[in-house]
C-alpha cells in the first residue's frame, strides 16, 4: 500500500487545468444527478441557432455535444483553462473567449437564443438575461448550498452554510432579472474517497471547498483522514446539486 507521503505527493502534483475528472477512477466516486445534464445540454443545444457556454473550464463537457448550434461561443476566466478549452472545442467550431467571471460578459444584447453554464462559480443573472434573446432559454446545474460540508468540516472544523448558494436564491435573482424559471430540481448526491491522495487532488482542484487550501496548512488534517480511511473505509461526503431553467419573455 502506498504511504501517507506517496499518497499526499501523488495528489499535489496531478495537474488542475480542465474539469477532466478522470483521474480520480478507482480513487473517488461521486454519484450523478437524475436529470442527466450533458443530455439536456446535447438536446438544447441541437435545437438552437446560437448557443453561449459560461464558464466551461476545458470545454470538456460542452464538447461531447454531436450536433452544435451554427453560432458557438463559449467563455472561461483562467488562461490556462483557456487554452484546453479551445483544443477541445475546436472540432465543434466553437470560440472561446477570455472574461472575468464577475464581470459583464462581452457580447452585445440579444446574441444568444440559448446560454448555459455547468457548475458556475457566480451567475450573474442581469448579464444572462441581456445576451439571451426574447424567447431564448437558461439551463444551468449548479452547486448548492453546503455541498461536501462534511468534507469541510472535517479539514476546517465546523463552517457555517452559506445560503446564498441555494436554489430559493437563484429563482428570486432570475425572476428580479425578467427570467421565468420553468424548471428546478435538486439533489444530494453521494461521494467517497477511497484514499487522502484523492482528497489532496480535489481540494486542489474543487477549490472553495476548503479555501486557501495547501497540502502544507492542513498536513495534520490529512493525516487524520489518511488514518480514517484505512481504519473505516472510505470517506463518505455529499455534494448539493441543483438544475435550473429559465426563459426569456418574448
Amino acid at each position: 500500500m502506498p504511504t501517507f507521503g506517496q499518497l499526499i505527493a501523488e495528489g499535489a502534483s496531478v495537474p488542475t487545468e480542465g474539469w477532466d475528472f478522470s483521474w480520480f477512477e478507482g480513487r473517488a466516486t461521486e454519484e450523478r444527478p437524475r436529470w442527466r445534464y450533458s443530455r439536456l445540454l446535447a438536446e438544447r443545444m441541437a435545437g438552437a441557432a446560437s448557443g453561449l457556454d459560461i464558464q466551461t473550464g476545458g470545454g470538456e463537457v460542452l464538447a461531447k455535444i454531436t450536433r452544435p448550434p451554427q453560432v458557438l461561443v463559449a467563455t472561461e476566466s483562467w488562461p490556462p483553462n483557456v487554452d484546453v478549452a479551445r483544443r477541445n472545442l475546436r472540432p465543434l467550431g466553437a470560440a472561446v473567449v477570455e472574461a472575468d467571471d464577475e464581470a459583464g460578459l462581452p457580447f452585445r444584447g440579444g446574441s444568444f437564443d440559448l446560454v448555459v453554464s455547468r457548475h458556475p462559480t457566480v451567475a450573474i443573472w442581469p448579464e444572462i438575461a441581456r445576451v439571451l434573446r426574447p424567447g431564448g432559454t437558461y439551463l444551468s446545474q449548479q452547486v448548492g448550498a453546503g455541498s461536501n460540508r462534511e468534507l469541510t468540516d472535517f479539514m476546517m472544523g465546523p463552517q457555517p452554510v452559506d445560503p446564498g448558494r441555494s436554489p430559493q436564491v437563484a429563482v428570486a435573482e432570475a425572476q428580479e432579472a425578467g427570467l421565468i424559471v420553468t424548471s428546478l430540481r435538486e439533489q444530494a448526491l453521494r461521494v467517497e474517497f477511497y484514499d487522502v491522495g484523492a482528497v489532496v487532488h480535489f481540494l486542489r482542484k474543487v477549490l472553495w471547498t476548503v479555501p486557501g487550501f495547501t497540502v502544507d496548512g492542513y498536513v495534520g488534517r490529512l493525516a487524520e483522514m489518511h488514518e480514517r480511511i484505512r481504519s473505516q473505509g472510505p470517506f463518505v461526503s455529499h455534494a448539493q446539486r441543483f438544475l435550473i431553467e429559465a426563459r426569456k419573455p418574448r
